[in-house]
């Protein structure tokens, strides 16, 4: 026997199966109807209507499907990911609208969703007759009214009533709200005909989340309509084929599951670890490797100089490397000093509020000392003067005035402007 042959003959069986199902399915409503023509007919006129009815209603509720409907769970997370998908397109969206204007966002940000719900509905159900979320779940839209073994696709009304309702009747209702607020909101008292469309509106809300609570649970009772829409549109989402299997990939999951616990570890070892302390040896050592490539390409002796050492002492060595990051050598800050008339250094990397690093006595700023010793982290940092390892620091004291020595012996240093001199030779 060929493929084709046996696939057929699966085929055959498969459909005598479904058709003695039926039968049997026919049969038993039958004689439970027959059960309860029995039960209720010696009741009074009214009662014995009344009840057949309400037993016909309850195994309408109970659907045809009996105790095997579709995949409950799977039609819930379908509608759970169409939201999330909805959601991260909104934040791409928004992500991309904001080089245009950070308020384009928040202004349109209703419109915006109705542009990308039109497009997903129009990429999914309207093609393909299921949505992103239900398609992940191996689920599709049918028309319950057809009754039939297999399942048949919904009419092109049937989507097209779906999609103004879901949509434009979502954004309308969004709209409406929000009018109803700034009505409500303004400085004078909302009037009247405001005040009854507000009640009626919140009526209407009230209704359709009472409905929508009773067409869930009768959902959790027989899996037939998932939502309200669905119940009035007799949409059923359900299987494409019977013999696919139910059940649902974890593999997302379990990637989820896995980085997440990865950084959950990484966020408990890195402090553990020190990353800055680590980083700062690295930092030291990468300086000392290009110290000593500059001084092999140079081939002079630095000694115990350190990389700034040629800097004037009025100039802050680390103000001075922030500010030119690039011309570390005599050379280049040579260079760079002959295009400005000769003059190295600024106004801006003079040394403000002075103090002297210990033990090897070079000056800096305030600012910069201390948050150079601070980022070492008590290691010590490496004197951009001399070369030397230091630790602390304390404030400068070489411009104050020792009152115990005498004042013919003291050196002073003081700085003339030009009218000064001038006065000074003219006497």
């Amino acid at each position: 026997m060929t493929s084709v042959d046996f696939a057929a003959a699966e085929r055959r069986v498969a459909e005598r199966r479904k058709a003695r199902a039926s039968a049997l399915q026919l049969r038993d409503q039958a004689h439970r109807s027959e059960q309860a023509l029995r039960a209720t007919g010696h009741l009074p006129f009214p009662l014995n209507t009344w009840s057949r009815k309400s037993i016909e209603a309850w195994d309408n509720i109970k659907g045809r499907t009996g105790t095997r409907p579709a995949f409950r769970v799977g039609q819930v997370d379908a509608e759970l990911l169409d939201e999330e998908l909805l959601e991260l397109l909104k934040g791409q969206t928004g992500e991309a609208l904001k080089y245009f204007g950070s308020h384009l966002r928040d202004e349109w940000s209703s419109e915006i969703l109705l542009g990308l719900r039109i497009a997903m509905y129009k990429l999914s159900i309207w093609d393909h007759n299921a949505s992103y979320g239900a398609a992940l779940q191996n689920l599709c839209y049918s028309d319950a009214r057809h009754l039939g073994p297999h399942p048949k696709p919904p009419t092109q009304w049937q989507k097209a009533w779906y999609g103004i309702f879901s949509i434009g009747g979502r954004y309308a209702w969004e709209k409406w709200n929000v009018w109803l607020v700034d009505q409500e909101g303004n400085y004078d008292a909302p009037t009247t005909r405001v005040r009854i469309l507000s009640r009626i509106s919140s009526l209407a809300s009230n209704t359709h989340s009472i409905a929508a609570c009773v067409s869930f649970l009768l959902f959790l009772l027989n899996g037939r309509y998932r939502t309200l829409l669905d119940r009035m549109l007799r949409l059923r989402l359900v299987s494409p084929s019977n013999h696919l299997s139910r059940q649902v990939s974890f593999e997302y999951l379990n990637r989820q599951l896995v980085w997440h616990a990865l950084t959950e570890f990484l966020l408990f070892v890195l402090p553990l670890v020190g990353i800055s302390r680590w980083r700062r040896w690295i930092s030291r050592a990468w300086q000392k490797t290009t110290a000593m490539v500059r001084q092999s390409r140079s081939e002079e002796a630095i000694g115990q100089e350190g990389e700034l050492a040629f800097l004037p002492e009025r100039t802050c060595a680390i103000c001075y490397q922030e500010q030119n990051p690039t011309s570390t050598s005599e050379n280049e800050v040579l260079a760079v000093s002959g295009l400005s008339s000769g003059v190295v250094g600024s106004a801006q990397t003079d040394i403000t509020n002075p103090y002297e690093m210990m033990p090897c006595g070079c000056i800096y700023c305030f600012v910069c000392a201390v948050s150079r010793l601070e980022a070492a982290d008590g290691e010590g940092w490496t004197c951009l003067r001399c070369g030397e390892v230091v630790k602390e620091c304390k404030p400068w004291v070489g411009d104050v005035e020792d009152k115990s020595e005498p004042r013919d012996n003291r050196k002073m240093v003081s700085f003339s402007n030009e009218e000064e001199q001038n006065a000074h030779g003219r006497e």
